[in-house]
């Protein structure tokens, strides 16, 4: 029997081609984007899930109060490890202290590479379980000892033996290899990280560290925990919370700690007044209902087609059932020919998904492989393709099925005045979630586009960064200043603590006249030369800049307008600012530089001279020189003042197009879903089109020979299908804006929803639905009436 059905199934295939090619094109897209966000939803769920500890791993956070609000960060005080290993180390299995990851530059020989890594305790490796190819994970117990990455590794030593081989460090300090480890996978938290260097050695370089030791107000550092194996997150986060507290009694942000999972890092990173609003968690559950969504119109496809053609299969009903076949035996065969489609754009499914790899790999900065050897891979594909065939197919087999053979064979049979309304839902449905992506795709893109037009503060136009990374370029600004203005490639240099990408340095004990003596105020702090404000091109709302014809300007500062309009004075210039029990006069406002997220408020910071604590050197190129041939002149420079260094620079732009990455990447990935699925929508309507002209086909002759014009025919034909797509964008344009303007909810400078938005998403759809329609209309419209009639 089951031979039989086959055998049935695949003519029937073989003598409707065209319809048999949309439904296996329009379900194997279907399935191929459900493959492809199930391997997203995979890689996102599996996040960190490399280190063994995952379910026991955590950082310590705190909530502290700012401004008025409630913010929670990763930084923490260096004495906060002490206290919890003394009171509360019978909860944990290990610790770390961590500094931020940066860039370190490499020396073998002549050999140099600048790459990521942290200062982290020996302790450090083993709690993420690394994978160790040569060497000891405990080789971090040596201050002067480093592990490498394996590809970090390899670009240094090649395929030599590094284990116990010398490397300079930053041109100041020797280290020796001890170790080598795995590469960190692209969905680990630590993926950036090649290199791993002793806390001992931070510490012994740097004095600043040394004396953070006992300081409980400087939160510069990240604390890695691992929780006994009993231990429960939550309980020992109400056991550490007043941690800081005990020792800040004063302190007027009442800082809270807490430990927060590792498992949580990755889905649930978003903190608001102090609790978990979100994070990656969202995206996993949109982008899953939209995967389900672009499968279910491949379904309804498929639904649709095969009830449509139900007429043209009524009369093969009849004659089975009049010579025994029972209604079973029937569903069994429509559902095996469903089945067998199925299987078909299975096979088919794999091979986009496995084409398409690349392009969504870097549509969602991912690096996503098929899972070739996971058993529950091919269990939840061959599952999954099993329950579609049944639900795609059970429609059409309960429905052809139920025609009593009595009137099919005598030729009353008739399908009924309402047989359509099924198909017309479906097609409902489908547009439906075509419109809603469509709108949602164009929000996304222009809240993206609302964030890059904010003004930024300053020129970006050939604006570079260089790190300070070695003692070279530490105390010797003027000299190198002189040097690269002599070149002529250089409109200005300049250092300062941060780039105007960022801000790396957040403070606290800031008072003025008439403050709140309860609040607790967060400013962003800057330090820089005399030269920044020229380079940069920051912009004056009052006051004026830095000038070496000042000596008292050592002792001032220069605030941005939201630290302006903070502290509440009418006209700052000329106030005072107080910093730590030292006196700032206010000598400038300028209007806000964007230097963190530019969808987040602007934090209120000052700015202030002081050479000691640069980080970073800012150049402007000539605007009358190329960049081109600004850099290779700009290189020769510090190639002169640092000649053990790599010269790694990065653009301003480049730097400020990076904070939109997240952004962009939410918006391809909604263009490219909404463009398949208005590709599957389209196929359905194609293939309904074509059959409901092929089922009017005598009734468009008659027309032409009483005189109906090809419009005419091209809007009978066309008229349904409008009607159904505008039914569709009623129905979505509410459900789009409530979603839409919740997400956008989540940015504090946000777009609008404009009306327009609605207008060319209906028209688009519209449009696109027109444009489907037309060739079977007008194919039939300009078909011969004498070729369509002759039988009558």
């Amino acid at each position: 029997m089951l031979k039989n059905y086959l055998k049935i199934a695949i003519r029937n295939l073989q003598r409707n081609l065209v319809f048999s090619g949309i439904n296996i094109i329009g379900l194997a897209v279907g399935m191929a984007v459900a493959m492809l966000i199930g391997l997203w939803i995979w890689d996102e769920l599996s996040y960190d899930q490399y280190h063994q500890n995952y379910e026991r791993l955590g950082r310590i956070k705190q909530n502290q109060i700012w401004n008025g609000r409630i913010g929670t960060q990763d930084a923490i005080p260096l004495p906060l490890r002490a206290e919890l290993k003394n009171k509360f180390g019978s909860d944990f299995q290990a610790m770390s202290l961590s500094s931020w990851t940066f860039d370190h530059i490499l020396s073998l020989g002549d050999k140099k590479i600048s790459d990521k890594g942290n200062y982290v305790e020996p302790s450090f490796p083993e709690m993420l379980s690394l994978k160790m190819l040569k060497g000891t994970i405990k080789g971090l117990t040596d201050p002067h000892s480093i592990l490498l990455s394996e590809s970090l590794a390899r670009a240094l030593f090649g395929d030599k033996d590094p284990i116990n081989q010398m490397l300079k460090l930053n041109n100041q300090t020797n280290v020796k290899v001890t170790g080598i480890y795995e590469d960190l996978p692209h969905n680990t938290t630590f993926n950036e990280v090649r290199l791993m260097l002793p806390w001992d050695l931070y510490a012994s370089e740097q004095k600043w560290v040394k004396v953070a030791e006992s300081e409980w107000n400087n939160n510069s550092f990240q604390l890695f925990v691992q929780l006994i194996p009993q231990a429960d997150f939550e309980k020992v986060s109400a056991k550490i919370r007043f941690s800081k507290f005990v020792h800040m009694k004063d302190d007027p942000a009442k800082a809270e700690m807490f430990v927060h999972p590792m498992k949580k890092w990755h889905l649930y990173s978003e903190f608001k007044g102090g609790k978990i609003s979100g994070g990656r968690i969202q995206f996993v559950w949109l982008f899953g209902i939209i995967g389900l969504f672009v499968l279910l119109l491949a379904c309804i496809n498929f639904m649709n087609l095969s009830t449509a053609r139900s007429e043209k299969r009524a009369m093969e009903v009849g004659v089975r059932k009049a010579i025994g076949s029972v209604r079973s035996q029937l569903i069994g065969q429509f559902l095996s020919e469903s089945l067998l489609i199925v299987l078909l754009a299975f096979v088919l499914s794999i091979v986009l998904v496995q084409l398409a790899l690349p392009l969504f790999n870097s549509l969602s900065d991912k690096k996503m492989v098929m899972l070739w050897a996971n058993p529950y891979f091919w269990l939840l594909s061959l599952s999954f393709s099993l329950i579609t065939g049944v639900v795609s197919g059970s429609y059409p087999a309960f429905y052809l099925s139920s025609f009593e053979p009595i009137k099919v064979l005598k030729g009353t049979f008739r399908v009924g005045r309402y047989a359509s309304v099924p198909r017309k839902v479906l097609v409902i449905i489908q547009f439906t979630v075509s419109v809603t992506l469509i709108i949602g795709t164009i929000i996304v893109y222009r809240q993206i586009l609302h964030a890059k037009n904010r003004p930024i503060g300053y020129s970006r136009d050939g604006l570079i960064s260089i790190d300070i990374k070695t003692p070279e370029l530490r105390g010797h600004y003027d000299a190198l200043r002189a040097d690269l203005l002599k070149t002529g490639a250089v409109y200005d240099m300049a250092e300062s603590l941060s780039p105007t990408t960022d801000l790396y340095s957040t403070q606290i004990g800031f008072d003025w006249e008439k403050k709140d003596p309860n609040l607790q105020a967060l400013f962003g702090i800057v330090a820089v030369t005399h030269d920044f404000g020229h380079t940069a091109g920051w912009q004056f709302v009052s006051g004026r800049d830095f000038s070496r014809n000042y000596s008292t300007d050592t002792a001032s500062m220069i605030l941005n307008e939201t630290c302006a309009k903070f502290i509440g004075f009418k006209d700052p210039v000329g106030k005072n600012l107080n910093w730590n029990n030292k006196n700032y006069k206010i000598i400038g406002v300028i209007k806000d530089i964007v230097m963190e997220s530019p969808f987040n408020p602007i934090k209120p910071t000052v700015f202030f001279i002081d050479y000691g604590w640069a980080s970073t050197i800012t150049i402007k190129i000539n605007p009358q020189m190329s960049a081109s041939d600004a850099l290779p002149k700009i290189e020769t420079v510090f190639k002169q003042h640092d000649p053990g260094s790599p010269f790694i620079y990065h653009f301003a732009d480049e730097q400020y197009a990076r904070k939109f990455n997240s952004e962009e990447r939410v918006g391809k990935l909604a263009t490219f879903f909404a463009v398949l699925a208005i590709f599957i929508s389209c196929l359905g309507i194609f293939g309904l089109a074509s059959f409901t002209a092929e089922q009017r086909t005598k009734e468009i002759g008659v027309r032409k020979v009483l005189g109906a014009s090809v419009f005419n025919l091209w809007q009978l034909l066309s008229k349904d299908f409008v009607v159904l797509v505008l039914i569709s964008f009623m129905i979505a344009s509410p459900i789009a804006y409530y979603y839409m303007n919740n997400w956008l909810l989540t940015y504090e400078y946000r777009s609008d929803i404009s009306w327009w938005i609605f207008v060319v998403a209906g028209l688009g759809a519209l449009s696109i639905t027109l444009f489907t329609v037309s060739y079977q209309a007008i194919k039939a419209a300009l078909a011969n009436p004498v070729k369509s009639l002759r039988t009558e």
